[in-house]
């Protein structure tokens, strides 16, 4: 159980269930051209967790100190698994990660996409060890990274189909999926800024230079905000520009997406504690969890 923790298994479980929905719930009941078969589908998402899993313990490593404020009953690596068994973990999700990225590009005939893998990589150990510290732009690139964890299936999957006879539909669907990125990038910027401004008082400490540091908690606060408003615009934009004749699409976007973004911009503008904060924080969670469970919709949305 300290090794699920560790990998965070919650958020591991929802880039799972985000790649079962591309595939399954999107692609597969409109028939679109596909490049993976079912084996190495699954092998694409196990390549993605494994990533993922080996970002999130090397984010704890460096955290350590952090934690011992912020968070104390939760800390897992220097209380309940040691630093050194947490780091050859580290190693091994990687190796694994990278490695079946490797064979993949390989099997689908396209060799260059193997560095896709080796960059997320790279990029989260870079995030862990310094660009955390930086004001915005260690939110920014983590929320680009998630982003990516649905883009890597139209990359592997959509992309390497494309004919001269499918291409229009196949660019179709890809846009869909830039759409749900860009849901996802935002939806976790927002929740990155919370969780900053939460965690001000241990980070202050360890001399970190989150936002909040840097320009103070209302201030940040306020920023959270501004931002928070930008999903629930295109939101509102997606609802008017692609479903206004469907119906059912209408009121689960608008009672399990638009309503609960609406109530979270106010409960950020209204914050002042750490409680306050971490509420906000699991709401936008279950946010991206409804967000992407609106997938299971298209079959009505495009029939």
């Amino acid at each position: 159980m300290h090794i699920l923790h560790l990998i965070r298994y919650k958020n591991i479980l929802l880039i799972i269930l985000v790649q079962l929905l591309i595939r399954f719930a999107l692609f597969e009941p409109f028939h679109i051209d596909v490049k993976l078969d079912t084996l190495h589908f699954f092998l694409l998402i196990l390549t993605t967790i494994c990533i993922a899993a080996a970002g999130n313990i090397i984010n704890d490593i460096y955290d350590i100190e952090t934690d011992t404020i912020n968070k104390p009953d939760k800390m897992i690596v220097g209380k309940l698994i040691s630093e050194q068994a947490a780091f050859n973990l580290f190693l091994a999700l990687n190796i694994i990660g990278v490695g079946l990225g490797f064979y993949l590009s390989h099997s689908i005939e396209k060799s260059p996409f193997f560095t896709i893998f080796v960059l997320i990589s790279a990029t989260l150990y870079i995030y862990a060890s310094f660009l955390k510290h930086r004001p915005l732009i260690g939110n920014i690139v983590i929320s680009v990274l998630v982003a990516m964890s649905i883009l890597i299936v139209g990359i592997f999957d959509l992309i390497p189909a494309i004919t001269e006879v499918n291409q229009s539909t196949q660019i179709t669907f890809f846009k869909i999926l830039v759409d749900y990125a860009v849901f996802a990038f935002l939806i976790n910027l927002v929740r990155e800024l919370i969780k900053d401004i939460e965690d001000v008082n241990g980070d202050y400490n360890a001399k970190m230079n989150t936002l909040p540091i840097a320009i103070g908690r209302d201030r940040a606060r306020y920023v959270a905000f501004f931002i928070s408003l930008m999903p629930i615009l295109a939101v509102i934009y997606y609802i008017v520009t692609y479903l206004y004749k469907q119906q059912i699409a209408i009121g689960y976007f608008l009672i399990f997406v638009l309503g609960p973004l609406l109530y979270s911009s106010i409960k950020i503008y209204n914050a002042t504690t750490k409680k306050q904060y971490h509420h906000i924080s699991t709401g936008y969670k279950v946010i991206m969890l409804l967000g992407m469970l609106s997938l299971l919709l298209y079959p009505f949305i495009l029939k």
